[in-house]
């Protein structure tokens, strides 16, 4: 049971190391090649340091809270999204249906209207 705490901890220690080691080099190249570029390849590269950092830096504190034993949070924003894109889907289908419903009996009215016989009693005088 140890040995397997063990070996999971060492992986996450590996990852960890290894997220802190790419974000550096990663930085160091881009900013490398920014010093050599023009002003405008400069800000590109600028925004690519960024992401890359923070892509490291989110890698890291996921392998350290791996390490301490802490789940990773929901993703609430995506579930909201998601939520609502489910509302509105349903609500369109419902619309829909409902619309597809109201043409269907003004059609059977229409065609009841068109096909109706009328009859008359006869009068036969008393």
């Amino acid at each position: 049971m140890f040995a397997n705490r063990n070996r999971a901890a060492e992986e996450a220690w590996e990852q960890l190391s290894h997220a802190w080691a790419t974000a550096g080099d990663s930085a160091g190249k881009a900013a490398g090649k920014a010093g050599r570029t023009s002003r405008k390849l400069a800000g590109t590269a600028g925004d690519r340091v960024t992401s890359v950092t923070h892509e490291a830096r989110s890698r890291a504190n996921a392998a350290a809270d791996a390490l301490a034993g802490r789940r990773p949070r929901r993703p609430w924003g995506l579930i909201l999204v998601v939520g609502l894109a489910g509302v509105a889907a349903g609500w369109a289908a419902a619309s829909s249906a409902r619309a597809a419903l109201e043409r269907q009996a003004e059609n059977e009215e229409i065609e009841l209207a068109e096909t109706a016989v009328v009859v008359t009693p006869t009068y036969d005088g008393h």
